[in-house]
């Protein structure tokens, strides 16, 4: 089985409705090729709106930026995994560097996320990366695979199949400085292996993993022609219709 290209698009707290609508609506009617896969992190508020709009057209799905490890409780201003499986949202982001960094979640409470999430049939995109001084120090590859089997290692063989990696170096987001493509293949070249000892060959040569840093229509194509690239999760250029395109049609 062949993996999915995916061209993923996390808006992050940008956009009011008619702006992110409009951008989803233009996503809409592009020429997606046969073999990409698109996927939308929306604001929690237009999720509804945009799973509506987008129900008929293929190739296009949409994700949550999030959600909490409870199924529910009073938790104000939090948003469950049973609430997004309620809208038939078939993805969620968990484990983003910005939640890691501005939020205090650590590997525990991610692997809870993971598990909710999977309960309710939520495929997850799940964040890993170094920061800099990780990267500077030479301890990358150990610091992500810990960061792997700390909230991903109990999983089966049979959830991990739910699972889309993203890595991002927390570096290269919104800093303009990117990865090269040799870094991003070694480190993904290192997650896949690392998951080929956990979980075996068919997980490892399955799994979809995404690169995350500052991808951009001017380099995406380099990136995503490495091996074991299957994509991105793009930030900041996801806004930009024009150059979401141009990355979408990037994949060799």
């Amino acid at each position: 089985m062949s993996r999915q290209k995916i061209a993923a698009g996390n808006w992050k707290m940008n956009l009011d409705l008619e702006e992110g609508l409009q951008l989803a609506r233009t996503i809409s009617h592009m020429e997606i090729p046969m073999d990409v896969n698109v996927i939308l992190g929306i604001p929690y508020v237009y999720l509804k709106s945009a799973l509506d709009m987008l129900l008929h057209v293929p190739r296009v799905d949409v994700a949550a930026q999030n959600c909490h490890q409870a199924e529910s409780g009073a938790f104000t201003g939090e948003v469950s995994a049973s609430m997004l499986e309620s809208i038939s949202c078939p993805y969620v982001i968990i484990g983003h560097s910005e939640r890691r960094m501005y939020f205090g979640e650590d590997s525990k409470i991610l692997a809870e996320k993971v598990d909710k999430a999977l309960e309710h049939d939520l495929r997850v995109i799940f964040c890993c990366g170094e920061s800099l001084q990780t990267r500077k120090a030479g301890e990358q590859n150990s610091y992500v695979t810990q960061q792997l089997k700390e909230s991903l290692s109990h999983l089966s063989q049979k959830q991990m199949k739910s699972i889309i990696i993203a890595y991002e170096p927390i570096w290269a987001i919104g800093t303009g400085e990117t990865a090269s493509p040799e870094q991003a293949q070694e480190m993904h070249l290192e997650i896949r292996n690392h998951l080929r000892e956990s979980f075996g060959d068919e997980v490892a040569d399955q799994m979809e993993i995404l690169y995350g840093g500052s991808v951009k229509a001017a380099n995406a194509k380099s990136i995503f022609g490495q091996d074991d690239v299957d994509g991105g999760l793009v930030g900041g250029a996801s806004l930009d219709a024009e150059q979401f395109q141009t990355i979408i049609k990037s994949f060799s």
